[in-house]
């Protein structure tokens, strides 16, 4: 079979949409298939470049690319779901959240941005209406579909980028955060919580990204230099070291649409420490049973770290509740591509 995965990109940025496009590419050469990936560059402003890149993909038609007619096209973000075709699946990443969840209706728009708003939502509307077969990568993300959309989905799991060398050590002394130092991850939420951390714990947040500047100076002020480091980018290898000697590891990020972060932790036996308002982490972690759930509050984010540390005993049977729970939900690339190909 023929396979088109469609798909954007923002140059010089790789991520979890990333790994998914590789994995899921991967999957279906396993199988025997005959797979391109197909992007474009996206620009998120001003907002002409968004309706620009909304147009491009509106026209293509991938009936027949120079002489080759996919048997199947699986789309995965914003607008690429645009594209016509005859058997045209989508695995849907996230929308365009601007314009969604992430909408700031307290503040008056200008006229243009509350016009692309309303055209993004339409056409997305339109176009997702109009598929016979949605699939997500989250309950999280099928609900906002629903939500604003009105349009059902399914959401598919699937593995981590690291899934195949997650291991376990013995736990030390700290709590890891790995993530993109955005405004999203709330990696400011864990540096404020230290400055109430009780036990001998420190935070060691790996990651880059335009908020660096922001969290150094936040350190400075809660004056938790010895109990905080910013790791910068890690290799595979070091995230992987990471995990398995933490005692717990730190996710509390703003409604989530998934979050590797919370499977890679539960693969290498550490409970999670996430928020109630963040989405994703949601779906996997138990309040109790497989990590602990706490208001974003780094006063409430200090107190589940101390009570992991107080009784590491009790992390440990978290960590291992994770472990197998994941195990349990039958996480597959080979499932996963199975899905999004089937008749």
């Amino acid at each position: 079979m023929r396979i088109a995965i469609a798909t954007v990109q923002v140059p010089f940025i790789s991520g979890g949409a990333e790994a998914l496009a590789r994995g899921l590419s991967d999957a279906c050469k396993l199988a025997g298939h005959d797979v391109e990936t197909v992007t474009m560059p996206f620009r998120f402003f001003p907002d002409s470049e968004v309706t620009r890149t909304m147009a491009n993909w509106e026209a293509e038609n991938f009936a027949n690319i120079n002489g080759y007619n996919p048997d199947v096209v699986i789309c995965l973000k914003f607008p690429a779901y645009y594209l016509s075709h005859h058997n045209k699946v989508v695995w849907l990443l996230h929308q365009h959240r601007s314009v969604y969840d992430l909408w700031d209706s307290e503040n008056p728009a200008s006229p243009e941005a509350l016009a692309l708003r309303e055209q993004i939502i339409a056409k997305d509307t339109a176009h997702l209406s109009g598929v016979k077969r949605v699939y997500t990568i989250a309950k999280n993300v099928s609900k906002r579909l629903l939500k604003y959309n009105g349009v059902e989905s399914t959401a598919l799991y699937h593995p981590p980028p690291l899934a195949a060398g997650l291991y376990s050590a013995k736990p030390q002394p700290f709590i890891f955060m790995p993530s993109r130092l955005e405004t999203l991850k709330r990696q400011g939420l864990l540096i404020r919580a230290m400055k109430f951390v009780k036990s001998p714990m420190a935070a060691l947040i790996g990651g880059d990204g335009g908020q660096r500047p922001q969290y150094e100076k936040l350190i400075g002020e809660f004056e938790v230099g010895n109990r905080v480091r910013l790791l910068g980018n890690l290799t595979d290898r070091e995230m992987l070291g990471y995990y398995a000697s933490s005692l717990a590891v730190f996710f509390g990020p703003k409604d989530e649409d998934y979050g590797y972060v919370t499977l890679e932790a539960m693969l290498a036996r550490k409970p999670v420490i996430t928020c109630t308002d963040s989405g994703g982490p949601l779906e996997f972690v138990v309040d109790g049973e497989t990590g602990l759930v706490v208001p974003p509050e780094p006063e409430e984010i200090a107190a589940a770290i101390d009570k992991l540390y107080y009784n590491q005993s009790f992390s440990i049977d978290l960590g291992a509740a994770a472990f197998s729970h994941y195990h349990s939900m039958n996480f597959s690339w080979e499932r996963a591509a199975a899905e999004l190909l089937k008749s």
